[in-house]
């Protein structure tokens, strides 16, 4: 596939993998992007998974169409990219490897060297010339590792964007949803937690003229680029992207539930844009993480366990304050038989998170809603409606 006159796509598909990082469910697959600037000089941008070096080796040779390689730059040291420096590096014993030098130190972790007299170590700024493309390298440092590194090819005007602008997905995957949900869901799940350093790799992205990105994973983005940019800004803000109310919960016997499923519909019936809700030990926690982002206003509804909360919901706030979680208003929903903790406790969890309020209305169920919480559940779809 050619991304441009001279420059090919040679990633490969990946049909095999359930579980992303050992954790995120991936029904459609995933894509490891990889690509090939031919010019005067040949430049490979990154690798791909171990178990799809072959195919990926496979698909360079293809594109090289009889050229030797002169570099490979390494923007990523992650294995999902890096996994093919080695087969590449024996294959082609007069290329030379670029990368930053936190890529060199991990590269000899992970392979036992790091190619000294073979390596060009690259800093903020520095420039590689092909020939008629002219490669600048842009530090991108906990975005999401910290040995990253963007690449800004002047001719072609293409960034390429190591893991930022990834999604989850292969290639050859139908895509119903669109671009966002499942971009929005790898963002906020491997990428999050570092909002400030994607706003500083952005602020150095506004400053280059860009026609199209190549990120490493998900597809090649080239109209439009607007929409994009400012989904990233958002979300590395940590600013509302849909207006609307989601609401979390957790039930032993259906009982909290049942009052989660009553706050929809009340917000619903009150006219509120947007109604998401998840079911915490049975939907998938990524994209209930996704949706926790994505709107304004929460809602936390779960059971008193232990003199605690419910696993399920602990482990849901736990991943929203390693991501620092902020610039939101939370309700609370709490049931509890004879002591109910469960609001205090997602309370102190949270107290931490900046600019965050708490919704005034308290519901406290004891044991099954009541008319006095179903009124007190409408209170409270009020005025996150109306905050």
């Amino acid at each position: 596939m050619n991304v441009t006159k001279d420059i090919r796509y040679i990633g490969v598909n990946d049909h095999e993998i359930d579980l992303f990082e050992g954790m995120y469910i991936v029904p459609e697959g995933m894509a490891y992007n990889s690509y090939v600037i031919l010019d005067e000089k040949v430049a490979v941008m990154d690798t791909a998974d171990r178990n799809f070096v072959q195919e990926w080796m496979g698909n360079l040779e293809a594109a090289l169409e009889g050229k030797k390689p002169d570099y490979l730059i390494v923007q990523h040291m992650e294995p999902d990219h890096s996994s093919g420096i080695s087969a590449f590096m024996e294959a082609y014993p007069e290329a030379k490897v670029v990368a930053t030098a936190k890529a060199f130190t991990m590269m000899k972790n992970f392979t036992g060297t790091d190619y000294t007299g073979r390596g060009i170590v690259v800093k903020e700024g520095d420039k590689l010339e092909l020939g008629s493309h002219v490669l600048t390298f842009v530090t991108a440092p906990m975005v999401h590792w910290p040995e990253v590194m963007f690449t800004y090819d002047s001719t072609d005007k293409v960034l390429f964007s190591a893991d930022a602008f990834g999604k989850f997905g292969a290639l050859d995957a139908e895509d119903e949803e669109g671009w966002a949900c499942e971009a929005r869901r790898y963002y906020f799940g491997i990428v999050g937690k570092y909002g400030a350093q994607v706003q500083a790799v952005l602020k150095k992205a506004a400053a280059l003229d860009i026609q199209i990105i190549c990120p490493l994973h998900g597809p090649i983005l080239n109209e439009n680029l607007g929409y994009y940019l400012d989904l990233y800004n958002t979300w590395s803000s940590y600013g509302v992207e849909s207006e609307g109310v989601a609401v979390f919960y957790t039930s032993v016997y259906g009982h909290t539930k049942e009052a989660a499923e009553f706050m929809a519909a009340k917000l619903q019936e009150l006219g509120c844009p947007k109604v998401a809700i998840s079911d915490l030990a049975r939907d998938d926690m990524a994209e209930a993480v996704e949706d926790a982002f994505r709107y304004g206003k929460i809602v936390l509804a779960t059971t008193t366990y232990n003199a605690d909360v419910f696993p399920f919901m602990r482990e849901f706030i736990e991943h929203l304050t390693e991501r620092n979680y902020q610039n939101r208003k939370i309700g609370f929903i709490e049931n509890g038989s004879w002591a109910p903790t469960a609001a205090k406790v997602m309370k102190g969890m949270l107290e931490g998170c900046k600019n965050t309020t708490f919704a005034e209305t308290e519901v406290k169920i004891l044991s099954a809603m009541t008319e006095e919480n179903k009124a007190q559940i409408e209170a409270l779809a009020k005025e996150l409606i109306n905050a």
